[in-house]
């Protein structure tokens, strides 16, 4: 049965349709936010998937260059593999989504967002994650939703929810925010430098337009939602899991407190060698007996950890909750790239490289959303050995690209603007040890490697984490600490991470293993992040290097500027590129020019790119009658000589004008290769240029007088 709902929201109308496309989905709505239109549906697989310890939940946010009235660009015009965008979209609607599910769930779960239609204005990545609730929440696959979502930005210290496509432009911060009737689910944020009490002000009033939406969704559950099936539990036996606790609690306490994680992982195999061993008589006939004791004694060492924690607020490398591990960064330490900085937080070790390319190596973006060129790009490989694992090495995954964009995006307000610093920047960190997050690593690791590289960055940016458990008994009992390691990500509860200036914050992500988080939280989280931020950057960061070094390196291109008249820009180019592509040709440089007539000339020899630079002003220069030029026969006719007088500028000599005296044949004056000096004479309706020698030549009584 066709139903159709209707919401404001943000002052614009929602409208969500069910009952009417994807019939055999589980479940299916139809979102349209003002002209932007996405099919949202979720579908679930009848049995779990065997042999797996982790819930196998998939998100997909498909863009369809249709959508915008774009042909995808390339041979094959047709969608490819997914953007950067796209991959990053389908990630933020993932994380609020993932701990609404049963944690003993283990059906396959696939949530699909259709970018149908895209109106610039109205977000898509908004309706996508209203309609993947929707869908879920009106299916019969158990959830614990539903969830709304709004983005918030800032123009003149007002915070507008869900900002048009004018606003963005404007606003000085983009945040995602998701969250259930009662708690906040998830943040993402992209901010120039806002103060962190600001950033709560937006959340509270996001907070309060999410409550609306889950409100609205709700609505749409008791007209049309299913109910939910039953599924097959994938907790082990209750009684195996207490004797095991009961056999290994202490010996796991005594376990798990290390400071190298090695070490601690060592101990944990022989604990767990020596629990089945234990057991091994017991429970013979059980069904993987193994790994039934391996899901026990990750209970146990969950448990453990988080009993330290929130009993204790002790943390197994035996430091104060808010205490960041050692800390230690270089600069310089490789002798050929542009940049390089290396920091270390205790077993975190991020290497970031900086490579500056002139304006014409802008990576190009063929997708859904009005930018077209990213000119600073942050990327980020976690090679298996970061963790002490041998796994074959394969392209970025989800994972990289948006720990990547993390990065990048907590950097991108102190990257300077084209007209300060005309390059191309890219960054790469190499994460060469991992224990607790990398990503705000790699901010620190790519600071370090900006100023070294001598990019004017407007301030240093650092990055740190902080973490949370959640008494399982009382949640109103919880404890937050700063700089979480692995373990601690892994039992806990969250990974709060934010990077920011002294001046304030410039990017947040925040995942969360419960099914949401208080503003009493959130502002916890803040006050711990601030305080790791100033201590990275004062501490650490500005002691290895006070600010971005006075010259880039050696290594890197030079780029030389110039400006042209617009009108000339053809004749640099030149008819198919010949004259432009003459110019690199003969230089070796790069050359970028702009619609304004700024042009940009990228070489590791600056005199080559002077002369580039010469060549292309020359050309744009405008010829008038009068002028005398040195220039270079380039061939000759019975009638006359072409001579080039500037680079490819050539006018004709007549053969009556190449000298005071009557000339017989052109040869007998110059042949191809002279140097000539000539003087412009005329230039005639088709632009042709006529010169002489003659009248360039000195006359007979200034001769006479020298």
């Amino acid at each position: 049965m066709e139903k159709k709902f209707e919401f404001e929201l943000a002052g614009r109308k929602l409208t969500v349709e069910v009952g009417k496309m994807a019939q055999l989905a589980n479940g299916s709505a139809l979102i349209r936010y003002g002209d932007t239109v996405v099919m949202s549906s979720a579908t679930s697989s009848k049995k779990p998937r065997e042999g797996i310890d982790f819930f196998p939940l998939s998100v997909d946010y498909e863009e369809r260059l249709y959508s915008v009235g774009k042909i995808p660009g390339g041979f094959i015009k047709r969608e490819g593999k997914p953007s950067e965008k796209s991959v990053l979209t389908s990630r933020a609607i993932d994380r609020p989504l993932r701990p609404l599910f049963p944690k003993d769930f283990r059906n396959d779960v696939s949530v699909v967002n259709t970018v149908l239609s895209v109106d610039q204005d109205n977000s898509p990545e908004v309706a996508a994650l209203i309609g993947s609730s929707i869908a879920l929440s009106i299916s019969d696959i158990p959830f614990n939703g539903p969830i709304g979502a709004v983005i918030l930005g800032l123009i003149d210290d007002e915070i507008i929810v869900n900002p048009d496509s004018e606003q963005r432009e404007k606003s000085n911060m983009y945040i995602t925010l998701v969250g259930i009737a009662d708690k906040i689910t998830m943040i993402e944020a992209a901010a120039n430098e806002v103060k962190e009490e600001i950033i709560l002000k937006a959340i509270e009033i996001g907070f309060e337009e999410i409550k609306k939406v889950t409100t609205f969704i709700n609505t749409i559950i008791d007209e049309v939602g299913q109910e939910k099936f039953e599924y097959e539990s994938s907790d082990i036996d209750e009684n195996i899991y207490k004797e095991v606790l009961e056999f290994s609690y202490e010996k796991m306490r005594v376990a798990v407190i290390e400071e190298n994680k090695k070490d601690r992982d060592k101990n944990i195999v022989a604990l767990t060698e020596e629990v089945i061993e234990v057991f091994k008589s017991k429970y013979s006939d059980l069904e993987n007996f193994e790994k039934v004791i391996d899901k026990a004694i990750y209970k146990v060492q969950k448990k453990v950890i988080r009993d330290y924690l929130i009993k204790e607020n002790r943390r197994v490398d035996n430091r104060p909750l808010n205490q960041i591990r050692e800390l230690s960064s270089e600069v310089g330490i490789l002798p050929r790239v542009h940049g390089s900085g290396l920091f270390q937080r205790g077993q975190t070790q991020v290497l970031t490289t900086v490579t500056l390319g002139a304006l014409g190596d802008v990576q190009m973006l063929d997708g859904i959303e009005l930018e077209d060129v990213k000119r600073y790009m942050h990327h980020y490989n976690f090679p298996a050995y970061s963790v002490g694992e041998a796994r074959p090495v394969r392209g970025p995954g989800r994972r990289e690209i948006g720990h990547g964009a993390l990065a990048e995006k907590a950097l991108e307000p102190v990257i300077p603007n084209q007209e300060e610093f005309p390059y191309t920047i890219r960054l790469v960190s190499e994460i060469l040890m991992s224990n607790g997050s990398t990503s705000q690593g790699s901010v620190c690791g790519s600071t370090l490697a900006l100023m070294d590289a001598g990019v004017p960055i407007k301030s240093p940016v650092a990055g740190i984490s902080a973490g949370l458990v959640i008494d399982d008994e009382d949640e109103s009992n919880f404890i937050t600490f700063v700089d979480i390691q692995g373990i601690e990500d892994f039992f806990g509860d969250m990974d709060f991470k934010v990077a920011g200036t002294k001046k304030g914050v410039t990017a947040i992500q925040m995942d969360i293993k419960v099914k949401g988080l208080s503003m009493e939280i959130v502002r916890e989280a803040f006050d711990h992040t601030r305080k790791g931020i100033d201590h990275i950057l004062d501490d650490v960061i500005l002691k290895t290097i006070k600010e971005p070094r006075k010259d880039i390196s050696e290594y890197a291109p030079k780029i030389l500027t110039t400006s042209i008249d617009a009108e000339k820009i053809r004749d640099v180019i030149g008819p198919g590129g010949k004259m432009i592509n003459k110019i690199i040709a003969d230089t070796g440089v790069k050359i970028d020019i702009q619609e304004d007539g700024k042009v940009f000339v990228a070489s590791s020899n600056v005199e080559e790119g002077k002369r580039a630079i010469g060549i292309i002003e020359g050309i744009a220069k405008d010829i008038e009658i009068g002028q005398v030029y040195m220039g270079k026969v380039v061939r000759t006719t019975t009638f006359g000589a072409f001579v080039e007088f500037l680079p490819g500028k050539e006018g004709l000599v007549h053969i009556s004008k190449l000298d005071k005296k009557r000339v017989r044949k052109v040869e007998d004056v110059v042949k191809i290769g002279d140097d000539l000096l000539v003087k412009v004479v005329e230039i005639d309706r088709q632009g042709r240029i006529n010169l002489s020698s003659r009248d360039a030549m000195p006359s007979d009584e200034n001769t006479s007088k020298a």
